[in-house]
């Protein structure tokens, strides 16, 4: 079971988070996702990581089958063009990756590839 709340005037995209959730998590992961603005998402990372910029996603382990995603939406529509994605498409690889960050990978290379193995599946998705 998923979450998903959004706290901003523009709401978040349609995709199939539950399907991402559930291919890369599994069924019986317990996951909320929020889509927040750039005052709240600057909060959670300086409260939680010390760091003073506004992200554009962050992803916290709850438990071993239980976490949460935010995506800062202003951020992913601002950053999407540098990325050479839609702002929809953007969402959906952000969301990917913090997905994996909660499956326990870090950045790199490997991360890399499972986050376009991953963004390929659901691209058509996205559109």
């Amino acid at each position: 079971m998923s979450v998903i709340i959004s706290s901003t005037k523009s709401g978040f995209p349609a995709l199939p988070f539950e399907a991402m959730k559930n291919d890369i998590l599994g069924r019986s992961y317990q996951l909320s996702l929020s889509f927040v603005g750039e005052t709240r998402g600057r909060r959670l990372n300086q409260e939680t990581r010390g760091k003073s910029y506004v992200p554009n996603v962050l992803s916290f382990p709850l438990s071993e089958s239980a976490g949460e995603i935010y995506i800062t939406g202003a951020v992913a529509k601002r950053e999407a063009h540098k990325w050479d994605h839609t702002y929809k498409e953007h969402v959906a690889f952000l969301f990917i990756h913090g997905l994996l960050h909660l499956k326990g990978h870090d950045h790199g290379e490997e991360m890399e590839k499972l986050e376009a193995r991953w963004l390929k599946k659901y691209r058509n998705k996205t559109t």
